[in-house]
């Protein structure tokens, strides 16, 4: 009996370890999950033709659409003005295309900018204008952000390429002459770091023109 009751013990001891490994095992992957689980935060997509013209956006995006504006439906068509005023069918005027998401991506951080919360306004401005937005893109941009970054001490600001677009991937027709994609990803930081700046190749507006600015931020 005494062997008995000394066996029952440990198993439920055996079982209660295993139960715990799990539990921490379980812990373990839903972190990982949501560390590489970002938000998509308020993409929004100017359309400037040449002329006035009817013009049709879909967006393939590796993730799940959490808001739009207009409602996005099977894609966004509409009316599209040389201003970059925007018209739907039923007469309603936008100043853009926006969307937003949750997605599984790990983005490239190699390169970027370390800048102090209250100087981040500043670079803001700079940078986005000698990457080829006009003042109405880049102001609209950083009243958007800058709540979020200037109260920290310092800043890791990246802006990412195929990281974004390959899993974002947009269909516009006509097919636009030239295209700007601008996303950012920042991270605050407690102290500066040592990052290798990249360099910044100005865009060149020809014809019917898109530009495209979001960003998201890393916890």
């Amino acid at each position: 009996m005494k062997k008995k009751k000394v066996l029952i013990l440990a198993v439920t001891i055996l079982i209660i370890v295993m139960l715990l490994v799990l539990a921490v095992c379980i812990a373990v992957v839903a972190a990982r999950h949501r560390r590489h689980q970002n938000s998509t935060l308020k993409p929004v997509i100017y359309l400037y033709p040449e002329e006035e013209m009817e013009v049709s956006v879909k967006l393939d995006y590796n993730g799940e659409l959490m808001f739009t504006y207009p409602k996005y439906n099977d894609g966004w068509t509409v009316t599209a003005r040389p201003d970059g005023t925007l018209i739907d069918k039923d007469g309603n005027e936008y100043s853009y295309l926006f969307w937003d998401g949750i997605c599984d991506v790990e983005y490239d951080l190699s390169k970027g900018y370390v800048i102090k919360g209250e100087d981040t306004a500043d670079f803001l401005r700079d940078t986005l204008a000698k990457m080829g937005l006009t003042p109405r893109e880049y102001n609209e941009f950083i009243v958007y952000w800058l709540p979020q970054m200037e109260g920290n001490p310092y800043n890791l600001i990246t802006f990412q390429t195929d990281a974004y677009t390959d899993n974002a991937v947009l269909d516009i027709a006509p097919t636009p002459d030239s295209m700007l994609r601008v996303f950012m990803v920042f991270k605050a930081l407690d102290k500066p770091i040592e990052i290798e700046e990249p360099e910044i190749v100005p865009f060149e507006r020809r014809g019917f023109c898109v530009v495209e600015w979001g960003g998201s931020e890393i916890k």
